[in-house]
């Protein structure tokens, strides 16, 4: 009989087609699992796959008294309390540096996109503006790669390839975070520091109760009327009320952002901004990084029906 393996949040069933052919599934579709199936079917599971953004606390582990494993699909696990979990003795899995690649690639997307105000050109073409030679104030030169000053917030595995990615492009490339490492780029001791000394603040840090609306109004500020930011992170780390503020007076230049405070994110004063690159969460979103991520879930789901540590298990609380 193949083990029990419970979906706690919504997937679509060709990312669960793998997971199915060595697991039996209990797939709640997004729902409460306590709506989904009767509780003495939950009182038997002992590992469930969740998103790693998906609020998943203390309450909601107490539905499982069996669970020993909770399996993060993707690099991020925000949405778990760690603490809970550990007090459960229940281990934490991910899928470490997966879509690493993935997302640096949309990364640098998004500044491209931004700070060339690629939309904005793509409109002028297709408005006949273009054709007609009419003038537009927002086609004017903008600044380009070389001599750019990119700070990256954030050092892991996505940060270093957005870097290496930034080099390439022969711009100058700073970062923050918690450790200073042995890397060809500047190191800079706090955020502020970043912000002030970039033009475009890349947000690559691992979302937490510590990073919560850490790029606030005084950040956007000290990055000045050139200045942009692209969030690739979670939508959490930015304080989006301050971001709408500091794009609609100018404050800074723009925004690329694959990630919001609400997901799905629905049409608002964000959205109406034409300083601003929105993508849908797809920075992880290619064929490769969902193979990779499915390789570590897979990995970490056998590993534990085996009685065998995780071997891509979340260390820390």
């Amino acid at each position: 009989m193949a083990d029990k393996v419970l979906i706690y949040s919504r997937f679509p069933k060709t990312m669960l087609a793998r997971f199915a052919e060595r697991f039996e599934l209990l797939d709640t579709g997004g729902k409460a699992a306590s709506e989904v199936f009767p509780t003495e079917e939950l009182s038997g599971i002992r590992a469930l796959l969740t998103a790693g953004g998906s609020p998943l606390g203390a309450e909601a582990m107490d539905l499982f008294p069996k669970l020993g494993a909770i399996v993060c699909y993707g690099t991020g696990y925000d949405g778990v309390d760690l603490e809970a979990a550990a007090a459960r003795k229940i281990a934490v899995g991910h899928s470490p540096g997966a879509n690493a690649a993935s997302v640096a690639d949309i990364a640098m997307t998004l500044m491209l996109a931004t700070t060339r105000r690629l939309l904005v050109a793509d409109q002028y073409v297709r408005s006949g503006d273009w054709a007609a030679s009419k003038q537009s104030p927002l086609m004017r030169p903008q600044a380009g790669m070389p001599g750019r000053r990119i700070g990256v917030y954030g050092m892991g595995e996505i940060g270093r390839k957005i870097a290496a990615r930034c080099a390439a492009f022969e711009s100058e490339v700073g970062y923050f975070s918690r450790t200073k490492y042995d890397l060809p780029y500047q190191h800079f001791p706090s955020l502020e520091a970043l912000a002030d000394w970039c033009s475009v603040l890349m947000v690559a840090v691992r979302a937490g109760a510590e990073t919560q609306h850490v790029v606030n109004a005084d950040i956007l500020k000290r990055l000045g009327a050139d200045g942009y930011v692209v969030n690739i992170s979670r939508g959490s780390v930015i304080d989006e009320k301050a971001l709408v503020a500091a794009l609609t007076d100018k404050t800074i230049a723009g925004a690329g952002l694959d990630v919001f405070e609400k997901e799905p994110h629905a049409p608002d004063a964000l959205t109406a901004l034409p300083n601003v690159v929105l993508a849908p969460h797809i920075g992880g979103h290619t064929l490769e990084s969902h193979l990779a991520m499915q390789g570590c879930v897979l990995a970490n789901l056998s590993a534990f029906f085996e009685g065998k540590p995780l071997p891509y298990e979340v260390k820390s609380a």
